[in-house]
């Protein structure tokens, strides 16, 4: 196969360079794409089966091959960036799905930590002082499956949550950038495709946070997802699942907005020639990740509150009447200005940046997986789908 000589030419010229760091890093590289070889024939299948041709209206599709393309070498890497502009949308979709899915399931256990940390009134069991302290008690205390309490209803909903956001911000990415700075990249069309791209997400992903972060708290009264979603329909109604979708996409737009421009802009910095490259993809997620992150963690608290409607939180609020069986029991935290009056008044300033050491540890290694997942699949099935194109063509020329 090419892509068999592709890495054998990699291997053979990073033994023949001695120690060149450069030279193994193409290595590296090299071998973290043959890894992927085999998800390719069912990637293959998917993608066909959803659309036969790669970016109907895209240059792949139009480009006819000529006698320079075949006389091309076989080392020759094609332009990465010149990839994805005839990816097909079910190709970002499946590529954003599976970069969701990965992101979710592997930060999960430092996300139920976050949830944790960020409650206002916590029961003295659940004081935590630092990520591993949490980790270590709850795994102590509740059990090794405890911190994954919820990760199937995540799971659930990132998977459509993250193909419509990524297929949504490439598409948009590209048709704002040639409106606002055609043939260059453009830092405000990053910016809103990334902002638009929220809305679409966080209406599949609220119901699956709301649920999520219910079975995270210390004690959750759940026995599992489906007596959650049961339990909160019956008794707080539909509106519940979507209770902090406002204040989600208050904070979810600037951190988006944050989070592409810091990537796009870091990537200009390091990756200028826009080649796959995982490194400069994983470090500009991670910076990315953690910028946004910590600029909205009020926010983020704030979310947290409305999503928990914390009972310790609800009993406080009942001026004064006791631990709150009846009143208390009965009120519920409802929008932005209430959240925030909440926090500030059990809390403080410094409750609106509750959990912020957590946040910026889970958000890191979480943006850092999602685009060099979303960046290799991306590469891998454009270029697997180009090649046979390519292969079909030539196969028909003789």
């Amino acid at each position: 196969m090419e892509a068999d000589g592709f890495v054998r030419k990699r291997r053979m010229t990073a033994e023949t360079t001695g120690n060149d760091p450069g030279v193994a890093g193409a290595s590296a590289g090299a071998e973290v794409r043959w890894l992927g070889g085999r998800f390719w024939g069912v990637s293959e299948s998917i993608v066909g089966s959803l659309t036969p041709r790669i970016g109907g209206e895209s240059e792949i599709q139009t480009v006819e091959f000529t006698r320079c393309a075949q006389d091309q070498t076989e080392d020759s890497e094609p332009d990465y960036e010149g990839l994805p502009q005839g990816a097909s949308t079910s190709t970002h979709m499946l590529a954003g799905a599976v970069a969701g899915i990965m992101e979710h399931c592997l930060m999960f256990p430092i996300d139920c930590v976050k949830t944790r940390m960020q409650s206002l009134q916590p029961d003295p069991a659940a004081r935590y002082r630092n990520v591993m302290d949490a980790l270590r008690r709850i795994v102590a205390t509740e059990g090794v499956w405890r911190p994954m309490r919820g990760l199937n209803a995540t799971a659930v909903g990132a998977g459509p949550a993250h193909a419509l956001y990524f297929a949504s911000y490439e598409k948009l990415k590209k048709t704002l950038s040639d409106v606002i700075h055609p043939g260059a990249n453009s830092h405000l069309a990053n910016g809103a495709a990334g902002c638009v791209a929220t809305l679409l997400h966080d209406a599949i992903m609220n119901p699956a946070e709301v649920v999520k972060q219910r079975m995270q708290m210390y004690n959750s009264p759940y026995r599992g997802v489906l007596d959650c979603v049961r339990a909160v329909w019956q008794k707080e109604g539909p509106a519940a699942f979507y209770r902090s979708y406002t204040t989600q996409l208050t904070m979810n737009v600037p951190f988006q907005a944050l989070h592409f421009m810091t990537y796009e802009y870091l990537q200009e910095l390091l990756n200028p020639h826009r080649q796959y490259n995982p490194s400069s993809h994983m470090f500009s997620g991670a910076m990315a990740g953690a910028i946004a992150a910590a600029a909205t963690t009020p926010l983020d608290v704030c979310k947290t509150l409305l999503n928990t409607q914390e009972s310790m939180a609800l009993s406080s609020l009942s001026s004064g009447q006791g631990p709150g069986q009846g009143q208390g029991a009965h009120r519920h935290i409802s929008g932005l200005a209430h959240a925030f009056r909440t926090v500030y008044r059990l809390g403080g300033l410094q409750g609106f940046f509750k959990g912020v050491q957590a946040r910026v540890i889970y958000q890191m290694p979480s943006t850092a997986i999602s685009w060099s997942v979303y960046e290799f699949f991306k590469y891998g099935l454009t270029k697997h789908q180009h090649n046979k194109r390519r292969t079909q063509h030539l196969e028909a020329e003789t």
